[in-house]
């Protein structure tokens, strides 16, 4: 499937469903992200793939100049109704971040909390981040591991889907891969960490990812009867087998940190 067809999908399948409840499952993510860069008055702050504006309101509340970018329009609306309910002036735009619509080193951070890695075109996105931050910025990212819980999980959808994508959002989760597309032009830090999401079953999170994370809702809905049921029995039994302990599914969710400083 060509970049651009899988963009325009994108733009799509992100915004089905209330996002907000999976972006409630990612704070601890979203402190640490915020924790690495620091918000301070002033800052001019970029947050790309910003979905329904997680960074972005803690960075705005913390003072800083905050634009949100996303390719999906429903995400933006979304991240502009809580930012007005909030009280909070943060400049939503919809746009790709492989083509982003900003002056060469407009911000002094960057962030992306497991977002840009889904853009397909990984050197493109990458010359972007390294374009729009200014010369001694601060950069950001979480990008969940290809060997981890999220990693894991997209494995377990695999089989299902009607093509494989034209490249995989988990090489962001590989530091070398990570180096290889930013360390021309960024210091780079590269942290390991883990994100466990706890639900009572599989059952549980097939109701939550089903209804509400664009990638498996889409999925899901474009199965035919006998086959979403094999779907949802694949993913219950995935997560019941693969993750439960003390009765419960505690789904460890690896990730990277990259922290980097504009050359």
């Amino acid at each position: 499937m060509p970049y651009e067809e899988l963009k325009e999908r994108q733009s799509v399948m992100w915004g089905i469903g209330p996002y907000q409840r999976i972006t409630e499952t990612l704070t601890d993510i979203h402190e640490r992200v915020i924790d690495g860069l620091d918000p301070q008055s002033g800052d001019r702050w970029l947050d790309v793939a910003c979905g329904t504006g997680a960074i972005a309101e803690r960075a705005a509340a913390r003072g800083a100049s905050v634009t949100g970018l996303d390719i999906a329009p429903a995400l933006i609306e979304t991240a502009k109704e809580r930012a007005s309910e909030q009280g909070l002036e943060i400049d939503y735009v919809v746009g790709d971040c492989e083509a982003m619509p900003f002056l060469d080193g407009s911000f002094d951070k960057v962030s992306s909390t497991v977002g840009i890695m889904f853009s397909p075109d990984h050197e493109a996105s990458a010359r972007e981040l390294a374009r729009v931050t200014r010369s001694g910025g601060r950069l950001a990212l979480a990008n969940w591991t290809p060997e981890g819980g999220l990693g894991r999980m997209f494995a377990m959808m695999a089989p299902f889907q009607p093509a494989k994508p034209p490249s995989s959002p988990f090489d962001w989760g590989r530091p070398e891969r990570v180096r290889e597309l930013l360390g021309d032009a960024f210091d780079l830090e590269i942290e390991e960490h883990v994100s466990t999401l706890t639900l009572s079953n599989g059952e549980e999170y097939w109701q939550l990812f089903s209804t509400s994370y664009g990638p498996t809702k889409v999925l899901a809905d474009n199965l035919d009867d006998d086959r979403r049921e094999e779907f949802h029995r694949t993913w219950v039994d995935f997560f019941d087998r693969e993750y439960t302990s003390n009765g419960e599914v505690n789904h460890t969710r690896e990730y990277l940190l990259v922290l980097g400083t504009r050359r």
